[in-house]
């Protein structure tokens, strides 16, 4: 049995699929020795997507990396072959996850409800092949697009806590006492009411992380709780989602204490505060066996079974007896709950809608200056393209379509026809030569 730390804030980086590259192929077939560009187009980076998974409560599966990576798109090949776009990387956290920016603090996504999910980072979009590149002034294109870089981001987590199993019962009935020795919660604990002022929460892993759930130990009730007497329906509503409610009794009766009446008792303020929080789930623990012989014990247990038709798991928080067998008496319990949740929400079948992939982008208005050089040969300047060029090197220089298209509709032709071009008249544009053409 393994206890585990809580976890509620964990960080860490995504990194989103890297778009293949376009390919620049050309036909070689027998009989067709000067084939055309026949480049497929890359496919887009995997994207990496958070979803509200109703069968797990904790974060702790979480630290187990630093860095969350999707997978790349395949590179396109010859014969227009696209390549396969990157595998979706999605990542499963705790219904009620709110996903954050690190660097920013910007909200991303509050994972409220099971099946919710965001995307945490797009991957890039896949280059086009040479085939897009073929034009009157290029009939065998040479260049292909470069895959876009996936998006990158240091992503936080915090988890506001719904909690499995609450632990329910009079005060000083040992409810701080169990959930410390089953759990790694360290509650303040004293023999006096009222020890606990606000609910310990705690984390159980029943032979491994994966299973784990959260049990909370709900602060004393007293008669009267529902109304808000004592510490009052504040702590009630600590239960009223748990799955499953356990309720602590003193089956040793100490402190002329009677666990049939405390029983009905808190039963009555859990039916008074919420009809359907009393409908949950039970399980029935008779603390403080050790203060009893085997004889008194099972009497004891037999007379709160024939008065309330509640069968009691004795356990002793003092010596740890029954406390491993109690460990999978609530994970199994939660189990089933969480089976019965999942077969609702079924993560596997949710149809993950992607936001575009990423793209480098040009404005619409580009700045464009057209000189005849020495050579008699026409230069096309922009300052623009040139410093976006430089910006993304390789990358960039690859989108020679879109910075062809940008150009035209920001009066190219106008502007070498002015500067005195005429038909087959040489034409560079960031150091790529062209041929003019009428």
């Amino acid at each position: 049995m393994e206890k585990i730390g809580f976890v509620d804030l964990v960080d860490f980086y995504v990194k989103a699929g890297d778009g293949g590259n376009g390919a620049a192929t050309f036909r070689r077939e027998k009989y067709v020795p000067f084939g055309g560009p026949d480049g497929g187009d890359g496919g887009d980076g995997g994207f990496v997507f958070l979803v509200a998974d109703p069968t797990i409560s904790t974060l702790y599966h979480m630290t187990e990396k630093h860095k969350y990576i999707a997978q790349n798109g395949e590179n396109g090949r010859k014969k227009k072959q696209n390549g396969k776009n990157g595998e979706d990387l999605i990542l499963r956290v705790p219904v009620g996850t709110l996903v954050k920016d690190y660097d920013t603090g910007e909200i991303i996504a509050d994972l409220d409800e099971p099946g919710k999910y965001c995307c945490v980072a797009r991957g890039g979009k896949g280059g086009r092949g040479n085939t897009h590149f073929k034009s009157s002034i290029n009939q065998a294109p040479k260049l292909a697009e470069r895959g876009v870089k996936g998006e990158e981001r240091h992503i936080q987590l915090e988890l506001k806590l719904l909690a499995d199993a609450g632990l329910v019962g009079y005060p000083n009935v040992g409810k701080s006492s169990i959930i410390s020795r089953i759990s790694n919660s360290k509650p303040k604990i004293a023999n006096y009411h009222f020890t606990t002022l606000i609910p310990n929460l705690g984390v159980v892993a029943v032979e491994r992380a994966e299973n784990s759930f959260v049990i909370a130990d709900i602060p004393g009730l007293i008669k009267g709780a529902s109304q808000g007497k004592g510490l009052g329906n504040v702590f009630l509503r600590h239960v009223e989602r748990c799955s499953l409610i356990v309720h602590v009794v003193d089956i040793a009766g100490s402190e002329g204490r009677d666990p049939v009446q405390d029983y009905y008792d808190i039963r009555t303020e859990l039916e008074y505060f919420s009809p359907e929080l009393a409908r949950k789930e039970e399980i029935v623990i008779g603390n403080k066996s050790d203060l009893l012989t085997q004889e008194q014990l099972s009497e004891n247990i037999e007379q709160f079974k024939r008065a309330t038709g509640k069968e009691v798991i004795p356990v002793s928080a003092v010596t740890g007896f029954g406390l491993d067998n109690l460990r999978y008496i609530i994970w199994d319990k939660i189990k089933e709950s969480r089976k019965l949740l999942a077969e609702k929400i079924d993560v596997e079948k949710i149809d993950f809608v992607k936001p575009e992939p990423v793209k480098i982008a040009l404005p619409d208005r580009v700045d464009i200056v057209v000189i005849k050089n020495e050579n008699g040969e026409f230069e096309v300047k922009s300052n623009y393209i040139t410093t976006y060029l430089e910006k993304y090197k390789k990358e960039a220089k690859y989108m020679l379509e879109d910075i062809l298209e940008i150009l035209e509709k920001n009066g190219l032709d106008d502007k070498l026809r002015k500067a005195g071009v005429k038909d087959g008249d040489t034409v560079w544009i960031e150091g790529v030569e062209f041929t003019f053409k009428e």
